[in-house]
């Protein structure tokens, strides 16, 4: 990708973020504040650091040497670093990660019929897994995202951030509540690791969709419990399309070839931020 066609999809992304932003967050955090920036502009920092896979102090730097992001987002004068991580410790960042994802499923991909959910873990630390499997330890913890995807333009319609390793239906009401709120597809895909009646119930009854779980089998005689979970069978489950299932498998890796798979924060909540942040900054490339 040119140097060129990099800057604009900066230029677009941090539009989209000033735009929804100010629409979600109201300019100043209380009366008294000094009012040097506004919370979105704050935010659409925030973002860019996640798209850019920098530092607080890396994001400043970048827009030192870019007069026209300083612009696009309507900066008089550059924040310092700590100013952004205050801000990301102290205000609602993963609230209002929800409801500008809500506004670019209403703006974008409020007719997908087809969705689709999955999580995937992120690293917390740079060491790689062959460096710890040479130095005798385990990857014993992680960032897990799990996410809902739409069909088409690959917008999340839920989400959730916890630590993993843990199993997928420990999220699933989270991100399957959130989902529900913002979308209306026809289909839900979703892999074994959401495999349950009371999931089946969920989508089918309250949500009005019809969910697609590949089963996992537990009796030895290969049958399934529940009136849902007894209805995927193989001959179902390709006939009612769950090879479609890749549609959240390209929206991870995507993101994690943009955003990269490691965390840089170190406190719990600044990495549930910062992960959170990465799945807006690579839904609003899109």
């Amino acid at each position: 990708m040119s140097q060129t066609s990099r800057t604009n999809i900066l230029l677009e992304v941090t539009s989209l973020s000033i735009r929804i932003g100010r629409k979600y967050v109201s300019p100043y955090s209380h009366s008294k504040s000094p009012r040097k920036f506004t919370q979105e502009q704050l935010l659409t920092c925030l973002i860019l650091r996640a798209y850019l896979k920098t530092t607080y102090r890396g994001v400043i730097e970048v827009l030192e040497v870019s007069d026209a992001l300083q612009q696009r987002i309507g900066l008089n004068a550059l924040p310092h670093y700590s100013t952004l991580k205050k801000f990301a410790d102290r205000s609602s960042v993963l609230e209002i990660v929800d409801v500008m994802l809500h506004e670019l499923v209403q703006k974008f991909a409020l007719d997908a019929e087809e969705a689709a959910i999955d999580s995937t873990g992120m690293e917390t630390t740079s060491a790689s897994a062959h460096f710890q499997s040479r130095s005798g330890k385990q990857r014993t913890k992680y960032v897990k995202l799990s996410v809902c995807v739409l069909a088409g333009s690959l917008i999340p319609s839920g989400l959730a951030v916890s630590w993993g390793p843990c199993n997928d239906k420990v999220e699933a009401p989270e991100v399957l509540a959130k989902a529900a709120t913002s979308s209306q597809p026809k289909t839900l895909f979703a892999d074994a690791g959401y495999d349950a009646e009371w999931v089946h119930r969920f989508c089918r009854e309250d949500w009005q969709v019809e969910s697609v779980i590949k089963p996992a089998v537990h009796r030895t005689d290969g049958g399934l419990n529940g009136k849902y979970r007894s209805e995927m069978t193989a001959e179902t489950l390709q006939e009612k399309g769950y090879g479609r299932r890749w549609l959240v498998e390209s929206f991870m890796s995507g993101l994690k070839r943009t955003t990269g798979s490691t965390l840089s924060a170190r406190k719990e909540r600044s990495l549930f931020v910062e992960a959170a942040l990465r799945v807006l900054a690579y839904a609003l490339r899109r």
